[in-house]
């Protein structure tokens, strides 16, 4: 990685005007990357707070820049919003080169985060570290695996990079069942206590960032009483308590994926494989 002492590295979140916590996955990933000392500058940049995409670029004075979205799938945003904010391609321009010169700095367009194949690791990983220490815990084997997204009906990518993700944890046979699951499209979340095969159930949200959807709408789903969420939420309280026993069944939920220690790495291999190794 002594290579990259000449280049800069943006990573790119979505951000929230409404979640002040929604942006420090990202920050506290440029934080530790800056901390390794790999690159010559490391920046943040999002959609929704400042700086913002169309600004991030700036202060990067580094003559290689290399871009990864800190997104779950390809799509609306990885394919056209950041690449037209960024001056990379043109409004409506879906195909662009993904390397390439500009004002003397040349970019190298990174895939998202979410659909790298290394994510199976990390989602292992909160599986694991969710059950570790409750008494009596289930092995992978006695437990169902759930990947939770939030799905939509305009994107098929979407879901795309969960449906991938689970088929390959199904490959390695680590759990007894694996599943997606959406808050917007089906299977939905609910029907975890339907779909899953066994007693446990770990349910892990595919998102970049906790917020309303992870700390409260998805509670709920799972079978929480509305108010018993929102009053633990008020309190700043955990909003599910693991584990928690629905319908006959032990189910943990984790925190969102976005800010496992595993992701700065994700990160790294983005920058590797824009390089074509």
């Amino acid at each position: 990685m002594n290579a990259f002492q000449d280049s800069a590295l943006v990573l790119l979140g979505h951000g929230s005007t409404l979640n002040a916590d929604s942006a420090l996955p990202t920050l506290r990933h440029a934080d530790e990357l800056r901390r390794r000392g790999l690159f010559a500058q490391v920046v943040t940049g999002f959609w929704k707070e400042h700086p913002l995409f169309c600004g991030v670029l700036r202060g990067v004075f580094a003559p290689r820049v290399f871009v990864v979205p800190l997104f779950i799938s390809e799509g609306y945003f990885t394919e056209e919003i950041i690449p037209r904010e960024l001056g990379l391609a043109e409004r409506g321009q879906l195909e662009f080169p993904r390397v390439q010169a500009r004002n003397g700095l040349t970019f190298h367009y990174c895939g998202p985060v979410g659909t790298h194949p290394s994510m199976t690791g990390v989602i292992l990983s909160r599986a694991r570290s969710v059950v570790e220490g409750s008494a009596d815990a289930p092995e992978p084997s006695a437990t169902s695996l759930f990947i939770a997204g939030h799905g939509t009906g305009n994107n098929e990518n979407s879901r795309r990079a969960i449906e991938d993700q689970v088929l390959a944890i199904r490959r390695l046979g680590t759990y007894h069942d694996v599943h997606a699951i959406f808050m917007e499209e089906d299977p939905r979340i609910q029907d975890v206590h339907t779909l899953a095969e066994t007693p446990n159930a770990v349910v892990v949200p595919f998102f970049i960032s906790d917020g309303l959807h992870s700390f409260e709408d998805i509670p709920v789903m799972l079978g929480e009483p509305q108010e018993v969420v929102r009053e633990r939420f008020r309190a700043g309280q955990p909003t599910w308590i693991n584990p928690t026993e629905k319908r006959g069944r032990r189910i943990w939920y984790s925190r969102s994926i976005g800010d496992d220690p595993h992701i700065p790495d994700v990160i790294l291999e983005r920058v590797r494989d824009s390089l074509g190794g």
